[in-house]
């Protein structure tokens, strides 16, 4: 297949949505530092002229900065980590359950995500809308409903969802030390995304997105890019 080939496939799958947030140095909860410095102070080789533009960076990033995904690595010993964790779990058809109406702390229950009427087909990846991505960087930031054990469960065991991801900053109650929800997620290698933003801009229940970390040996999350692709 040609490259241009290649690039029409990608643009048939709809108008793109940006769903991460965009991550500020200095203004993260999780360590967000750049360092600049000129090519010619780090690299012998290189004569950079006068004037000339031309730097290399230093990032130090936490894992769980901004909009990420966490890997089974992040709660289970020989879990998967970035590099590992399959591409094709990351990308796909995507189901998306509007919960905007839960407060925090509220649970999410299996009998309320069977009443939404929607389809979760084997494979699928799952968002679920709260709404919580609007309090992003306040002091309400954390507040967020929680999916039940029984819910987990059931999306993970019966409905065999490959990926999970909120536009809340999780979905375990906070606070807890045990982690349930992560638990049953991670444990059973579904991948989870925390703090996507702009679900409510998204019309349609069924869509595809597609997820894309860094390839870090070792990297217990990661913060990511995550793309819609919506068809209007």
């Amino acid at each position: 297949m040609k490259v241009e080939e290649k690039v029409m496939d990608i643009a048939t799958l709809g108008k793109v949505l940006d769903l991460s947030h965009v991550m500020v140095p200095g203004e993260e909860e999780f360590p967000l530092e750049i360092e600049t410095k000129f090519t010619d102070e780090v690299m012998d080789r290189i004569q950079r002229k006068k004037d000339t533009w031309y730097i290399l960076q230093t990032v130090t990033i936490g894992s769980h900065s901004g909009t990420h995904i966490e890997f089974p690595y992040h709660h289970v010993k020989e879990g998967m980590s970035a590099a590992e964790y399959p591409l094709d779990r990351m990308m796909g058809e995507t189901v998306l359950l509007d919960f905007s109406h839960k407060k925090k702390d509220e649970i999410i229950s299996k009998q309320e995500l069977i009443d939404t009427g929607i389809e979760i087909k084997e494979g699928d990846i799952v968002f679920i809308r709260t709404d919580m991505d609007k309090l992003w960087k306040t002091p309400q930031g954390h507040d967020r409903p929680c999916l039940s054990i029984e819910a987990t469960e059931w999306l993970v065991l019966e409905k065999k969802i490959k990926l999970i991801g909120t536009d809340a900053t999780g979905l375990e109650v906070r606070g807890r030390d045990d982690q349930p929800v992560h638990m049953v997620l991670l444990g059973n290698d579904v991948a989870k995304i925390e703090s996507l933003r702009d679900l409510d801009k998204i019309k349609q229940t069924r869509f595809n997105t597609m997820t894309m970390p860094i390839k870090v040996k070792g990297m217990d999350a990661c913060p990511v890019r995550v793309i819609a692709f919506i068809n209007e």
